[in-house]
């Protein structure tokens, strides 16, 4: 105990400062304790006046004792029995002024109370109440009636004395706590501080400098060296390996670090107060890594500590690893940065530009002619194509990109590569003399350079040769070494896995695009309604669903159709060929727009219901324009089905896009689909179009539709040749991730001297002059050489309409390019071709027609229908023999 009590100890300051604060501590909680109970004593105080209070105010007869002519006598026999049952010291019942009526002190009967205002005016409240006769904690409550006036107040309380006392009867049950826990407190510091005697074996003064002495021969037996410097940048501390390491002068202690002879980098870090962790400076002839921290954070007063490791022997350890180290991340950025295109080229060009300059100064990329067209390799691998060359410099001593590269020398480094599947390393391109036999001139060149050393791999996939790949070195770099091979190997085998996909893809993309173009129309034909020009260009991703088509009708008309089936591939394109096609044949049923986008609609939905049960794609998404164009009267006539409305350039300049009505793609089972006129001026130009044109990633189709008007109206008086260029010129989009289709139609009325017509009344007389009329008609056109043929016809014609049909009956003639002989009335029964028996008497006319015309067919107008028949005038054939009309047995029959 008194080497516990020894302040000059550890020990003995840990108890003094233990005791104190345990004192401090247990006086505040008494203080604490005791101001709490005071307050715990008026509140409880508080609550039972309040109680009393109230219980006397709301009980039975207060209020009409306080009505009554004396209140005084009626409330002091209650009002003394419910102070003694309630514990209170006072109880005073007033009248709402404050006046009192009965109070315990029987001398204060008829004074007023102070402070009551709240409770007169309908509150109960509770205070520590400061005044005459006393201070006391006391509730005022009102006494209030049934229609809730106040009628008297009721005041009870316990002196403040009283409440003083309660507090007083705890204080010694404080006071004992707190000498115990004093007492505990003593005891426990006391332990604690035997324990901290015990830890530090009561050390004195000269057990402390031995201490010193072993801490300073460990200072100077330590492999780093330690030196602490001063805030006035003074060395203070160097042990004996910093003086070898930094070769400090005697008696360095108190000198400036700036005078210690360091060099400048090292000097500049101590003086600076920076903190380093193992940052590399050269001191004379060797690495040393430094740690630099401030001591002040450690407790040591203001300055720095720095610590020195020679680290001259790892050097080539972390030099390999450094390299090792660049190899990944070259490594990681090659597999970032080749084949982000699925273009063959492009991936050799990425992977020379991965490896120059880190790897090697230049690299050249060969490979097999069927890889460049996305076939197969096959044949022999002497012969390769350069795909790409990359180097430091602009002059470049190889054969450039394009060329054709020839390995006939077996013992060159690519031959033996090849034959080897692995990476050959040539060291010395100077000594290489199979690699200088296969191309002396350009191995001469490349010597001259500066080129002096060579790794070939080759490119495979699969198992497959694909090409190869050369890296080069020049003067400016070392030579190629051993552990140079592995590398060269792993870049080129991820280089081959890409090029070997883009390689795939550009036949795979090949053939869909072949595919889809032979889907599509080669040539518009000939015709002479329409001067069309068009556009066509498959996404550089892959082939979509996009078509277009002109299609010549009956009665010298021209449709013209726009669609696209959405999505990409074979599939789509596929699709493409079939809806197409599906539309070429309804139009040889001669239909209406909206005729013909209800029967595609339905063939869509089957074609949807087949292939879902089957597991494959649906086509549902595909939409389509379909427009009627007649040059006799101008009319357009067009029909739509989720497809854009196609733009009009009228021949004044102005753009507008035309008003179709909207409805559903094809396949959605949608309403009806409902058809939109328009007259066309002579000159107009309808330009008709798919969604790649104007809808691409960096723009919408309101801004892709304001530019392709601006466009049409900038271009106003161009041919449609000169429209779709300059709308390809204007709207291309920089990479195309869709189709695109452009169809500009200029529009041509037909002469009205070339067109004829006449009505036929309903009676076999009126053939003749009906006959004779068209006759004269093809004198005047310079048709004689085809009168008697196209007089039959008319006869035949005009006789069925007369004899199945109904009126009106009309004949027209329009000359065009060939002859269109129209003959309509106002049935809707359709004649039919068959053979005639050889004891039918008619019925071979028809047969006369099919054999005379070069085409002919029926159509169905809103009002009947129309037979029409087409005579070519310029194929060069000759004209059809005349019929032997003594023997017509043989001919089919034609009833309606």
């Amino acid at each position: 105990m008194r080497s516990l009590l020894e302040v000059r100890s550890a020990a003995g300051q840990v108890l003094l400062l233990q005791i104190v604060v345990a004192v401090l501590l247990i006086t505040a909680a008494v203080v604490a304790l005791a101001f709490q109970t005071r307050q715990d004593s008026e509140r409880d105080a508080q609550n039972r006046s309040l109680a009393a209070a109230a219980s006397f105010a709301r009980a039975p007869g207060t209020v009409e004792a306080l009505r009554s002519r004396d209140p005084a006598a009626a409330l002091r026999t209650h009002m003394d029995a419910a102070q003694r049952g309630s514990g209170v010291d006072f109880m005073v019942v007033m009248a709402p002024d404050g006046t009192r009526y009965a109070d315990t002190d029987p001398r204060l009967v008829g004074k007023r109370t102070e402070g009551v205002e709240r409770a007169a005016a309908g509150e109960a409240f509770t205070e520590i109440f400061k005044g005459a006769p006393n201070d006391a904690a006391r509730a005022v409550v009102p006494v209030t009636d049934a229609d809730g006036s106040v009628v008297g107040l009721v005041t009870a309380g316990v002196t403040v004395e009283n409440v003083g006392d309660a507090v007083d009867r705890h204080l010694p049950v404080l006071l004992v706590s707190a000498v115990g826990a004093l007492a505990l407190a003593t005891g426990s510091a006391v332990l604690v501080s035997r324990r901290l005697r015990r830890q530090t074996h009561g050390l004195g003064p000269a057990e402390m400098t031995r201490m010193y002495e072993h801490h300073d021969a460990v200072l100077h037996a330590v492999r780093e060296g330690v030196l602490i410097i001063g805030d006035d940048d003074r060395l203070t501390l160097v042990n004996d390996e910093a003086r070898r390491l930094l070769e400090l002068p005697a008696g360095a202690e108190g000198r400036h670090v700036t005078d210690l002879g360091l060099d400048a980098p090292i000097a500049t870090l101590l003086a600076s107060g920076r903190a380093v962790t193992d940052e590399i400076h050269l001191a004379g002839d060797r690495l040393l890594a430094v740690n630099t921290r401030p001591t002040a954070p450690y407790g040591g007063p203001p300055g720095t500590a720095a610590t020195f490791r020679d680290t001259t022997e790892l050097r080539v350890l972390s030099g390999a690893a450094e390299v090792a180290r660049e190899r990944l991340k070259l490594l990681y950025e090659a597999g970032v940065r080749i084949g982000t295109t699925l273009d063959v080229m492009r991936t050799a060009e990425e992977l020379s530009e991965v490896a120059v300059p880190r790897f090697a100064d230049f690299a050249t990329v060969e490979l097999l002619d069927p890889v460049l067209r996305g076939e197969e390799p096959t044949g022999a691998h002497t012969e390769m194509r350069r795909a790409a060359v990359s180097g430091v410099g602009e002059d470049r001593p190889f054969q450039p990109v394009g060329d054709l590269v020839r390995f006939v020398v077996p013992t060159t480094p690519m031959a033996a590569a090849l034959a080897s599947g692995r990476a050959v390393l040539e060291a010395d391109l100077r000594v290489a003399h199979g690699w200088r036999a296969q191309d002396p001139v350009g191995a001469g060149h490349a010597l001259a350079y500066g080129i002096h050393s060579l790794v070939s791999v080759p490119l495979q996939a699969r198992g497959v040769v694909l090409g190869m790949v050369n890296f080069w070195r020049s003067q400016s770099t070392g030579c190629f070494e051993e552990e140079d091979l592995a590398f060269a190997e792993e870049l080129a085998a991820r280089a081959a896995v890409a090029i070997d996909n883009a390689r795939r893809f550009t036949r795979e993309h090949a053939m869909a695009v072949t595919l889809q173009r032979s889907l599509l129309p080669r040539v518009l034909p000939e015709q002479d309604a329409l001067d069309v020009a068009y556009r066509y260009l498959p996404a550089q991703a892959g082939v979509g669903g996009d078509w277009f088509d002109a299609i010549p009708l009956p009665g010298a008309r021209v449709a013209l159709v726009v669609g696209d089936v959405v999505g990409h591939g074979l599939h789509a394109a596929a699709t493409m060929g079939r809806l197409r096609t599906a539309v070429h044949n309804f139009s040889a049923l001669d239909l209406s727009p909206d005729e013909l986008l209800g029967h595609l609609d339905e063939l869509v939905s089957r074609i949807d219901e087949e292939e879902g049960d089957d597991g494959g794609d649906s086509i549902t998404g595909a939409t389509c324009l379909y427009a009627i164009y007649d040059p006799a009267s101008g009319l357009c006539t067009m029909a739509t089905a989720g497809h854009f409305a196609p733009g009009l350039v009228r021949p004044d300049g102005t753009v507008d896009f035309l008003d179709v009505p909207v409805f559903p793609p094809l396949g959605l089972h949608g309403l009806p689909f409902e058809t939109a006129e328009v007259r066309l001026p002579e000159g107009s130009r309808l330009v008709l179009y798919t969604d790649g044109l104007i809808e691409h990633r960096d723009r919408d189709i309101d801004t892709g539709l304001r530019l392709l008007r601006q466009t049409l109206a900038d271009h106003a008086d161009a041919t449609p040749e000169e429209t779709c260029q300059a709308v390809f010129s204007a709207m291309l989009p920089p990479h195309r991730r869709d189709d695109i289709a452009l169809l500009v139609a200029r529009t041509h009325l037909l002469d009205p001297a070339r067109v004829a017509d006449w009505d036929v009344a309903p009676d076999p007389a009126a053939v003749a002059p009906v006959r004779a009329a068209c006759g004269r008609q093809l004198e005047t056109w310079g048709l004689g050489e085809i009168g008697f043929t196209t007089e039959l016809m008319l006869s035949e014609l005009i006789t069925n309409a007369i004899r199945y049909g109904s009126e009106p009956i009309h004949v027209r003639l329009m000359y065009e390019r060939g002859l269109i002989c129209e003959v309509s009335d106002g049935s809707s029964t359709a004649p039919h071709l068959r053979r005639a028996a050889t004891t039918d008497e008619g019925g071979r006319g028809l047969f006369l027609v099919s054999q005379f015309a070069g085409r002919w067919g029926t159509r169905y107008t809103p009002t009947g229908k129309v037979m029409w028949t087409e005579q070519s005038l310029t194929d060069g054939r000759q004209p059809a023999p005349e019929p032997d009309l003594d023997d017509l047995s043989w001919l089919p029959d034609d009833p309606l």
